[in-house]
């Protein structure tokens, strides 16, 4: 008489339901142990990396919900220019594109562009209404300058200003201003005397 021959039927189911529930048992254990590591915590918000990168922050921002596309062009000292054609310079990275509503998910029309130092100099802001859709003119545009020293440090603004842009094609300067070799912002510096900058970057 084998093994197996000493155990009833009833015997058998029990000692393979009691087999089946050990291995299932095993399996969620080891799901339970490896879900920590599968979804881990967030880093806390002080830690180097979660701001914002760039030194110099140009960003602007029209009506949320406009059929509009708006372009941010900028212009560090001795550098390419930088735009929707040229999204990346030596100190410049244009990081949103904003076209209004195609292919965006959200209502907000934003742009912005960031800077990997601070170069002595003249820096160029410009704005062209490339798009309007179903759009009143003027479109009136939010333009921030903004400067952070080092990475830890928090952005302080350099300059604000509102520009009224009349129609398609229109480009014009929002901010012209300097910044020093210590990267501090130039007295007396700040002024809107147009210089194309979309030719150049096209």
């Amino acid at each position: 008489m084998n093994g197996l021959e000493q155990f009833g039927e009833e015997d058998t189911g029990t000692v393979f339901r009691d087999t089946i529930m050990l291995a299932l048992a095993g399996f969620v254990s080891v799901v339970v142990l490896l879900l920590p590591h599968i979804n881990p915590k967030a880093k806390e918000a002080d830690q180097v990396g979660d701001k914002a990168p760039g030194n110099v922050i140009v960003e602007a921002q029209w009506a949320d919900g406009l059929d509009a596309d708006v372009d941010l062009w900028v212009r560090a000292p001795g550098d390419r220019v930088v735009g929707y054609s040229n999204k990346a310079g030596k100190y410049f990275n244009l990081l949103r594109d904003d076209l209004g509503k195609p292919l965006d998910m959200t209502n907000i029309n934003y742009e912005v562009a960031y800077s990997r130092g601070t170069p002595a100099g003249d820096y160029v802001v410009n704005l062209h209404l490339y798009r309007a859709l179903a759009t009143t003119l003027p479109l009136n545009v939010q333009v921030i300058a903004s400067l952070r020293a080092t990475a830890q440090a928090e952005s302080q603004p350099l300059v604000t200003t509102t520009v009224p842009l009349f129609k398609v094609g229109q480009e014009l300067t929002a901010i012209r201003f300097k910044l020093d070799a210590k990267g501090r912002l130039v007295p007396g510096s700040v002024n809107s005397l147009y210089k194309p900058l979309r030719s150049a970057g096209s």
